[in-house]
């Protein structure tokens, strides 16, 4: 029977982008430091989890692996649902998986919404010196979109923890913001309702007593 989880807070994260971008490869890097030469293209949708600390806090991770070709998109709508944050990867050495990236992007946002944290991901830097994408188009691109943009090895893990790490740091960091900020917003109701209990009977006091005030100065 498995253990129940200790973790603070749940999240769910996407990995999106165009077919053969490593972005299985990227989970399994991260999630259980493994890489094979031998991953084949998803087909569907694949689930791994994860426990990470965050400014003291442990926070395990949902990730799920998007597949990449077109066809299955219809599939994998339902899984940008509920995602507050996202990996939007590409693979470098391809001109046309960069190219794909819009799709992609606004796949997150019109599913995911506009809460969700994105990270650009440039995949294979390994092989960079056969790079097909400049470094600086990709990082004016991020720019662009007010997004982050890093450039990862599934192969010798160059970034990936940095990536996920930072993905998920964001996620939390955003949610304690909402969280404190509806706090406040509950504070400020609370006292407001509270004022306008009082206030009628404040107000009654006060012409109670303008009365007696003004019976007894003709007496």
């Amino acid at each position: 029977m498995a253990e129940p989880s200790t973790a603070d807070y749940i999240f769910k994260i996407v990995l999106t982008g165009d077919s053969g971008v490593g972005k299985s490869n990227l989970l399994s890097r991260f999630t259980r430091n493994e890489f094979s030469l031998e991953s084949r293209s998803t087909i569907g949708v694949e689930f791994s989890t994860k426990e990470v600390q965050v400014d003291g806090k442990t926070i395990k991770v949902q990730i799920w692996d998007t597949a990449g070709q077109e066809r299955f998109m219809a599939i994998t709508k339902a899984y940008y649902r509920n995602a507050l944050g996202a990996l939007v990867v590409f693979d470098i050495l391809k001109a046309s998986t960069f190219q794909s990236l819009e799709q992609w992007y606004n796949e997150v946002r019109a599913n995911a919404g506009i809460d969700c944290c994105i990270i650009l991901v440039g995949n294979k830097s390994d092989q960079r010196h056969i790079r097909a994408v400049l470094y600086d188009d990709a990082k004016r691109y991020a720019e662009a979109r007010n997004i982050q943009y890093i450039e990862t090895s599934a192969l010798d893990s160059t970034n990936v923890e940095q990536a996920f790490r930072t993905l998920i740091a964001d996620i939390y960091r955003n949610w304690a913001a909402r969280m404190d900020s509806m706090k406040e917003e509950t504070k400020a109701h609370a006292l407001q309702n509270t004022v306008q209990t009082i206030r009628p009977g404040y107000q009654a006091a006060q012409n109670t007593q303008n009365s007696n005030s003004c019976c007894g100065s003709f007496g």
